[in-house]
Formats: C-alpha cells, structure tokens, sequence
C-alpha cells in the first residue's frame, strides 16, 4: 500500500504524536518545533498527497478531509501506533478534528493550530480549486507570504514548497476544504483539545479558533501575538510552550510548583512579561527547575530553600536572592534560620557578601514584618 510521505522523531517507545500540515506546505513547516517536541515523544509529521515527498495519486478531484484522515489513519496503522496526540495546522488541524469526531478511539489530545471548522464556506475554495487546474500554482505561491506571514516575514523552505506542489493534488485538497464544515459535531470531540490561534491571521482568524473552543466541551484556547496563518514557522517558541503544557510532562506540575513556591503574584507578573523572545526560556525553568528539580522528593522545600539562598549569595545573585527569601518564608523557614544562613555564607563565601545579602534579606522581612502588621502600602 502506497503510504503519505512523514518524517519520524524520537524514541520509539515515547507516546507517539502525529503533526499534521497546512495546505501547500510540507512537514517542514514543523522543522523548528517538532526536534523539541521529540525530546519527550515519538513524532511523527507527514506531508500532504502532492506535496512534499507524497506521491499526488493518493488523492483524486471530489476529495474530503475524511479521505485524508484515511491516509493518516493507514500511516498510523502501518507504524503500529494505535493511539495518538495529535497536532495540526489548518488542513492539517481539520484532519485532526475529522479524527477526534470520527475516530475518538484513536486520538487521546488534539491540538487545533491556525484553522477552521468551516474555512469560509466551499465556494473560494472550489473557486481556488478551478484556478489551480487552469493556471498552476504559480501566481499563488507568489503572494503565499501575504496569506501565511506577518509583514517582512517569510520561510523560503515553505514557499518552494508551495510553488512545487502537485497543482491536480492541491487543487484536489481544496475540494476537501470546500466540503469541510464539522461545526454541527464538534461537540463529538472528547479529546482534551487545545485551540491556537495566530492573533495576525487573516485565513482563520481568531474568531474562528474561538468558535470551536466554544464548542468543544472543555477546550482551551491560546492566541499567540505577533503570528499570522502559519505560526509553528513564524512563532515557534510559542506554539512549543503551548503543545508542551497541553501534551503534558513536567509542565503542568512545574508551575504548579513554581507557584506555591514563588507566588502567584510573582508568576503572574512573569507570565504577563513574556513574549516570543523569553517564552522558550520560561517554558525551559518550568520544565526542568521546576518540574524536575524542586519537585523531587529527595529533600523537602525547607531544605532546597537552604541551598538556594546559599548558592545565591556565593554569586551575589541578589535579585533572584530577594525572591527566595521570600520564597523561604513560605516554605516555612523563620528569619531567624535565614540569618542563620546568610551567617554562615559570611564564612564559606565572604563577608563582603554576606554584607550585602543581608541587607537585601533584610528589606525583605521588613516588608513582609509591615505586610503582616498591616502597614504596608
């Protein structure tokens, strides 16, 4: 059996997650997100029928994204993998969605990036479909950075694809869009389901995101700023943290120990800093200082508290070390056992540090001693 072209990452016995592409791409468009993601799972990313390396005879005029899933599913089967998170983008995502209504037994997450459950309505895309078989791809794969990116943005990879892609395939996957409308079944979906949407997207815009989230019983939804219709390529540092906290692993219980550690307000205060620059770094230190390392149960918060002041002072790290005072008080250490510390980092790394550890410890009590007496402001 003739088999959709896919690129697979990672350990063999890791959950396996199967990422899907948007009309005109190839599983390229995956190229900065999907080596992070098979640090913790078995990726596996296909190309569409005519795009790529798949061969264009694996779809025909009149197609469905039903057909498509098809071919997923026959990958799938021929892998051996039986059940799948899933993750695609626009086409990729309405596959992703015809599986989790279709085939619920098959998909345990799905993650919706960039897409519909509509697309607009069939008559542009059977209108797109006409042109493509009369005049080819060309004068499209021109003007795919206006549809795909924001201003001054491009993926070079991406547009060749585009521009060497299977017209009589294409044009076969936008009768499959023309024929999509799974508005009136997404309440079937009971995956754990993640919607994204590119706040600059002009093809589905966040409406469209939004709309399924509303109708997927408990689905969450993010908006990533600064992207448009292909955000994996232009905002990847974003859709990682996103897909990461929603497949799993140390994620969600990183934060949760980040902020019983540090706070809710200190979290929220770094959540609401970060942009496509740091998010990597944040996803980075709830995963591993978090996730990882405070949550062992080799020694207890009182204990890492210790350590952590220590190796704070040895740096002269005084910022961070003003947060883990605070950080200490709440894991239940008194100022007394603070001071106890910072006397004998006096010893061991040097007055001078000592010196200024303890007048940032000190503004810290004092504010906690005003915070407590109630005369803070």
């Amino acid at each position: 059996m003739t088999l959709l072209h896919h690129r697979a990452e990672g350990p063999a016995s890791a959950p396996p997650l199967l990422l899907g592409p948007s009309l005109g791409t190839s599983y390229a468009l995956w190229d900065a997100v999907a080596p992070e993601l098979s640090a913790t799972h078995r990726v596996i990313r296909w190309d569409l029928p005519g795009h790529g390396r798949s061969p264009a005879g694996l779809i025909d005029a009149g197609a469905t994204v039903g057909d498509l899933a098809g071919l997923v599913l026959a990958l799938a089967d021929s892998l051996g993998v039986e059940r799948f998170a899933y993750a695609g983008v626009s086409l990729g995502a309405a596959v992703g969605m015809h599986l989790a209504v279709h085939h619920p037994r098959r998909v345990d997450s799905l993650a919706v990036l960039c897409a519909s459950a509509h697309f607009g309505g069939a008559q542009p895309w059977k209108e797109r479909a006409a042109l493509v078989r009369r005049e080819g791809l060309a004068d499209l794969a021109d003007h795919a950075d206006a549809r795909w990116f924001t201003h001054g943005f491009t993926v070079p990879r991406l547009v060749r694809d585009h521009r060497e892609a299977d017209p009589a395939a294409y044009a076969a996957c936008c009768d499959a869009l023309a024929a999509f409308d799974l508005r009136d079944q997404l309440a079937r979906v009971t995956a754990p389901t993640l919607l994204v949407a590119g706040r600059l997207d002009p093809v589905t815009p966040p409406a469209h995101l939004r709309e399924i989230a509303d109708a997927v019983p408990g689905a969450a939804l993010v908006e990533i700023p600064g992207a448009s219709h292909l955000a994996p390529a232009e905002r990847p540092e974003a859709v990682l943290t996103a897909l990461r906290a929603h497949l799993g692993g140390d994620g969600p219980r990183g934060m949760a120990v980040r902020r019983e550690v540090l706070g809710d307000a200190h979290v929220d205060r770094a959540q609401a800093r970060q942009d496509a620059f740091t998010a990597r770094f944040q996803d980075f230190i709830t995963r591993y200082a978090w996730g990882e390392v405070w949550a062992d149960p080799t020694l207890g918060r009182r204990e890492r508290s210790l350590i952590t002041l220590t190796a704070l002072v040895a740096h002269g790290h005084l910022d961070e070390l003003a947060m883990h005072v605070r950080a200490a008080r709440r894991n239940g250490l008194t100022p007394d056992e603070i001071g106890a510390v910072l006397l004998q980092t006096a010893v061991y790394c040097g007055v001078p540090a000592a010196n200024a550890a303890f007048a940032v410890a000190q503004r810290v009590l004092t504010e906690k001693s005003d915070a407590d007496s109630g005369t803070a402001g």
